[in-house]
This record gives C-alpha cells, sequence and structure tokens, in this order.
C-alpha cells in the first residue's frame, strides 16, 4: 500500500511540475522565427533525482526546455527548484487546499504560507491546470472495468471528511477487494448505510 501511495505521490508531482511547463511555453508561445517555428520548445529532462517525502524517498524527473533565441529562457520548477531534497509533503498539501475551498487565485498566497519560498511563483493557472487533471484521473478510474479479476475479500468501510462543506463531516464509502495476488482495489461511494453498500455492490462487476 505504501508503495501505491508512493506512485500517487510521484504521479502528483510530475503533473504539477508539467502544469508549470505549460504555462511557461504558452507565456513564450508567440516567440518565433522567421518561419513560424516556436523559439522555446521542450528539451527532454534533467537527470532523475530523488526527494524525500511524507511517503519516504520519491523519484522525479524535471522537464527541460531550448530557448533557439538565445535569450536565456529557461524553466526552473517553483516545486521542485534544483536544491530541494525534501518536500513538506507538496503532493499532500494542494488537493487538500483545493477541497477546503481555497479559490485558485489565493492558492499562491496559502502555498507561501504552507511550504515557504519553494511555492513562490505557483500561479493559479498552473492549479487550474492540475484541477483539470485530477478530475480526468478520476473519471478514468472510476470507469475502469473489473472483468475476470477475482477477489478473495471484499470489505466496506465509511471514511469521513470534512471538506467544502459547512455542514456535518462528510461520509465517503470506500469498497476494498484484495485479489488472489494480494493487490488492494478501491472503489468510492458517498455513505456508508447499508442501502449505499448493497447499491455500490453490484457496480464493481
Amino acid at each position: 500500500m505504501t508503495e501505491l501511495l508512493r506512485t500517487g505521490a510521484r504521479q502528483l508531482i510530475a503533473n504539477a511540475v508539467e502544469a508549470e511547463l505549460q504555462n511557461l511555453l504558452e507565456q513564450y508561445a508567440n516567440l518565433r522565427n522567421e518561419k513560424g517555428h516556436m523559439q522555446v520548445v521542450r528539451n527532454g529532462y534533467l537527470p532523475e533525482r530523488e526527494i524525500l517525502t511524507g511517503l519516504g524517498p520519491v523519484k522525479v524527473k524535471v522537464p527541460k526546455v531550448r530557448d533557439k533565441s538565445r535569450q536565456g529562457i529557461k524553466f526552473n520548477s517553483a516545486l521542485l527548484p534544483p536544491y530541494l531534497r525534501k518536500t513538506k509533503a507538496i503532493e499532500e498539501v494542494l488537493p487538500w487546499l483545493y477541497l477546503k475551498g481555497i479559490s485558485t487565485g489565493d492558492f499562491q498566497e496559502a502555498l507561501q504560507a504552507l511550504l515557504g519560498s519553494e511555492a513562490k511563483g505557483l500561479s493559479s493557472s498552473t492549479i487550474s491546470r492540475l484541477k483539470v487533471i485530477w478530475e480526468q484521473e478520476h473519471e478514468t478510474w472510476s470507469g475502469r472495468g473489473f472483468n475476470g479479476k477475482r477477489y478473495v475479500y471484499i470489505w466496506a468501510d465509511g471514511v469521513y471528511f470534512n471538506v467544502r462543506s459547512d455542514d456535518a463531516k462528510q461520509c465517503i464509502l470506500v469498497i476494498v477487494g484484495v485479489t488472489e495476488q494480494g493487490r488492494n482495489n478501491l472503489h468510492p461511494g458517498s455513505s456508508q448505510h447499508l442501502r449505499m453498500i448493497t447499491e455500490a455492490l453490484p457496480g464493481l462487476t
């Protein structure tokens, strides 16, 4: 389970850095040569390095750009600067702030207060890109099929969250199935009531 969470953290960090890069490329999208070719383009990755997160060490790669105009334009990630070797749980803070209802325009100030200078320069457009990515990933994950899989054990439980609501904490039903290989598969619901559990189970086929 720890490795699964670490993989998710690595993907979230990669998505955040990719969103930063796209903002830079859009910023210089109109910088073109006489043939109309873009002058600031992707150019591979820096050597992979390891940073320490709240889930343990995670390997990360930061993309590079090539500045054909020779103006010295470089991509410097606000989340993963060259000197960073330990992150203050960025992979947890970003979705937490969104779920708490903080608007994209206030993200930069909130992140700087929580993470310090490493969050400086993180724009609201970066957060908006990440929100789209999160929604797409959730849609893909929720629609995945279970045909051909055999589960030796299934259990359901409710996890309570106090997010984006002034009312009581929201209960999220989580159904966990363990395969013969010992892998856990998760399925989300909206309540732990028996009715919700019985309605959710047929959807796992």
